[in-house]
């Protein structure tokens, strides 16, 4: 396969950020990843089972979702193109916690983990950065889950989502931000119910904290969110 088009997509990834061209030539003809497309709702990863593979985004998007005892799943994370799944599981023998799917037809590509940790004998550069920005992505995993942690802990849903409101602004750097998730995915991860949300959002707005439009946000009072935590 031709490898080179996704390129750019590739090059978003924590995985191979900072590659050139020729090095991801390299990484590619070493590794002989394999690539897959998956139709909207096809499971890429089922809660449960081990994987020995780290996987790309290349094109769509894909949730992972953890399921509960009652039957019901929390989102965890929605990606897009350059995201990046399955990289903490990969170099052990834990089982999935979650359930990774297509949230719509999406590519992947799979890097082998056996190559990932075990170089060829000539050991290229490209590799040595690559281990790098693995360790980089594994221990952003983890910050990311404290982040988490922290916003469940929040006793009030308007603690929660004034709370992942800021993290979007730090993390895009901007009071205007649009968001990938959906209305119903975005109750999941702040572990409430949709209507609750748009309730709480309708209020955050009458109270001028917040403008919504479909899935931008604008924040029009930062240190008030702040105290509303």
């Amino acid at each position: 396969m031709d490898y080179t088009p996704y390129y750019e997509t590739m090059r978003r990834t924590s995985l191979l950020r900072g590659m050139t061209d020729a090095e991801l030539d390299t990484l590619m003809a070493c590794f002989a990843p394999r690539v897959r497309r998956y139709a909207k709702g096809e499971l890429l990863l089922m809660a449960g089972y081990e994987t020995h593979e780290v996987g790309l985004v290349l094109e769509g998007a894909i949730t992972a979702s953890k399921p509960l005892a009652d039957g019901s799943t929390v989102v965890m994370a929605r990606m897009g193109p350059g995201g990046v799944f399955a990289d903490v599981l990969a170099g052990g023998r834990s089982r999935s916690p979650v359930n990774v799917s297509a949230a719509e037809a999406c590519l992947a590509l799979y890097l082998p983990c056996e190559a990932l940790l075990r170089p060829c004998a000539a050991l290229h550069s490209a590799h040595l950065k690559l281990l790098q920005n693995w360790l980089e992505t594994i221990s952003g995993k983890y910050f990311s889950l404290d982040c988490r942690l922290e916003l469940l802990c929040c006793k009030s849903l308007r603690g929660r989502i004034c709370l992942w409101l800021l993290e979007q602004r730090d993390q895009t750097g901007s009071d205007t931000f649009t968001i990938t998730m959906t209305r119903a995915e975005l109750a999941a991860y702040l572990n409430c119910d949709r209507s609750a949300l748009s309730r709480e959002l309708s209020r955050m707005q009458e109270d001028g904290l917040i403008e919504l439009f479909r899935s931008t946000f604008k924040l029009l009072a930062p240190e008030r969110l702040a105290n509303e935590m």
